[in-house]
């Protein structure tokens, strides 16, 4: 995919235009992710330079990890991106996205943390911890 792609937050506090290739989702069953968004989160990245945003005064960043954050609209509370510390991408969920989006299931990561109350069945590669 090398289109244009936009998307937001609930109350559209915050927008976003992402330019060039969007990776295939990669669906996360961490208890983090569970915890944020209520079951596992679904999301694509995209290169820093390649992601334009409108309304970053109300992203707030949560410190998730020693090694990474999660960004959301300190407004309405949706849950709209992840970054890694040093990294030159910005995960974003696929929810986020308006439609038409064009993306493309990849795999599950963290797979032996998933809840117990769902099963993943689609048939995607699964991944106990996450893809190396």
């Amino acid at each position: 995919m090398a289109d244009i792609h936009s998307g937001g937050c609930l109350c559209a506090a915050v927008r976003f235009k992402t330019h060039g290739v969007l990776r295939e989702l990669i669906f996360c069953h961490c208890s983090q992710c569970r915890k944020q968004t209520g079951l596992y989160y679904a999301a694509t990245n995209v290169l820093d330079r390649d992601l334009e945003l409108q309304g970053a005064e109300d992203v707030t960043w949560y410190r998730s990890s020693e090694s990474a954050r999660r960004g959301f609209c300190r407004q309405c509370g949706s849950a709209l991106f992840w970054k890694s510390d040093g990294g030159e991408y910005t995960s974003i969920m696929a929810g986020a996205f308006e439609t038409p989006t064009d993306l493309e299931p990849g795999y599950h990561i963290f797979c032996a943390d998933k809840g117990d109350f769902y099963d993943i069945d689609d048939g995607l590669p699964k991944f106990d911890a996450g893809r190396t």
